[in-house]
């Protein structure tokens, strides 16, 4: 990572921000100091992934903390971010839940479609 910085390669960023048409990253906190969750627009809506944002849907959809976290409110925020930048189709990919797959569609063994 310091040689790709270094190589004018990393782009720190603060806050949200595009990262390309229709791809965006919000920094949330809450599991650490510095987490970010990413948003893509699809034809079928908006799909969130939520990394350590939310470990597990129950997370996000019983305002359930994680294990570790540094800042509770912030994280709290967060499930609030995850669900309004979803609305109402609630493409929510969570960071480690095998729920997503039963969630979306499969398109082959161990291989699912988001949108």
């Amino acid at each position: 990572m310091v040689r790709l910085s270094y190589g004018g390669r990393v782009r720190l960023v603060a806050g949200e921000r595009p990262v390309l048409p229709g791809l965006r990253v919000h920094w949330v906190g809450g599991h650490t100091a510095g987490l970010q969750i990413v948003s893509v627009e699809t034809a079928k809506g908006t799909v969130v992934l939520t990394s350590d944002a939310s470990h597990f849907y129950r997370n996000v959809e019983r305002r359930q903390p994680t294990q570790i976290i540094t800042s509770l409110p912030q994280m709290l925020a967060a499930f609030e971010t995850i669900q309004a930048l979803a609305g109402a189709a609630g493409l929510i990919v969570p960071g480690h839940d095998p729920e997503v797959a039963s969630r979306f569609v499969p398109v082959e063994p161990g291989i699912i479609r988001l949108a």
